[in-house]
């Protein structure tokens, strides 16, 4: 069984890998959707999988690092694609929560990336 729980965040980046011309080459912000998804088996007595609280304590300082600020500016996010976003997200909050299953990022109502990433970055 899978929960999850939503954040969201304001960011400007450039793509600088993609085709002279592109539109993404620019500079450009979005109001990011970051979906963050544990997985496990309700306890017995709590009937739960985990306090979302819980959830939102581990994944607090990483938001923190991404919400208004250029993302092309934070190491490891050079090229801060939604594919790169996700993994970079994943490696930061899987050490404190360590049931993650998912990360999902939306960078507008109609695209975005799921990741259910690499778990030997524990």
């Amino acid at each position: 069984m899978e929960i999850f729980k939503d954040f969201h965040f304001e960011a400007a980046h450039r793509l600088p890998q993609v085709p002279p011309g592109h539109k993404c080459e620019r500079l450009h912000g979005h109001s990011f959707q970051l979906r963050v998804y544990v997985e496990g088996e309700p306890g017995a007595t709590s009937g739960w999988i985990m306090d979302f609280g819980d959830i939102k304590a581990a994944c607090k300082p990483v938001i923190e690092q991404l919400d208004h600020y250029y993302l092309n500016d934070i190491e490891g996010l050079e090229n801060p694609t939604s594919e790169n976003l996700c993994r970079w997200i994943w490696d930061r909050v899987l050490p404190a929560l360590p049931e993650l299953s998912a990360i999902e990022i939306r960078e507008t109502c109609t695209s975005g990336c799921i990741y259910r990433g690499n778990r030997s970055a524990v």
